[in-house]
């Protein structure tokens, strides 16, 4: 056991750059969720058939980015966005330009999430709104979003979670992450008591972002 916690403490400069880089990604991949993918989420909602702005050219175009990020392979995905990555960052390697293909697919991702939350609400709410004369930000503010709030919380974080697993991959740009020290430190060198012991940490990590969204959906859900 002493061996082993020598062993691990050699890489705990390596570890902890993994763990800031990881944590990184996932800031950015947050940060777009929210700020462009809850807004794609609710145009889908909002001009779906039958929508309160019921728009088909809309619904298309967004529909149509949701579904072709969510169905592209992962890895495809950001070999294909390096010619973008490069005009937009400068550079196609590194954690910064690891950033953008992460950023692409989390909007897709929250923005179906936040799609079914607002689904969910029952049309009650949404007839109730209309008929007090709500426009349309009063019925996304004062009315979808507090009737949605324990799914949009849900459902960010099970993205959440798919944003730590999409990260273990962009070693493939040099975008480092705690996935890319398992592979090179722990796969690639045989030493598979370093790779366990990395895939732990990442399983900890997990559960306890799994725990803090439920707790907190849980907390701010009166229905």
């Amino acid at each position: 056991m002493n061996d082993f916690i020598l062993h691990i403490s050699q890489h705990q400069a390596e570890i902890v750059k993994g763990f800031s880089e990881t944590f990184f990604l996932l800031g950015i991949s947050l940060l777009f969720a929210i700020l462009i993918g809850l807004p794609v989420g609710t145009l889908i909602y909002l001009t779906r058939k039958d929508g309160p702005l019921e728009n088909k050219f809309i619904s298309v175009i967004l529909n149509g980015y949701v579904n072709i990020v969510r169905s592209f392979p992962f890895l495809l995905l950001i070999v294909f966005l390096v010619p973008f990555t490069r005009w937009l960052m400068g550079v196609s390697l590194g954690t910064a330009a690891a950033s953008v293909p992460m950023a692409v697919v989390s909007i897709a991702i929250y923005a179906r999430f936040v799609e079914q939350a607002l689904l969910d609400v029952p049309q009650d709410i949404v007839d109730t709104a209309q008929s007090l004369g709500a426009n349309i930000y009063q019925l996304v503010f004062y009315f979808l979003f507090v009737e949605a709030r324990s799914g949009l919380i849900l459902g960010l974080t099970s993205s959440l979670i798919s944003f730590v697993s999409y990260s273990t991959v962009m070693g493939v740009v040099g975008g480092g992450g705690i996935g890319d020290f398992a592979m090179r430190y722990g796969y690639q060198k045989y030493d598979y008591p370093l790779m366990y012991f990395t895939i732990i940490l990442m399983i900890i990590l997990v559960q306890l972002v799994q725990v803090l969204g439920s707790t907190i959906a849980r907390k701010i859900d009166h229905r």
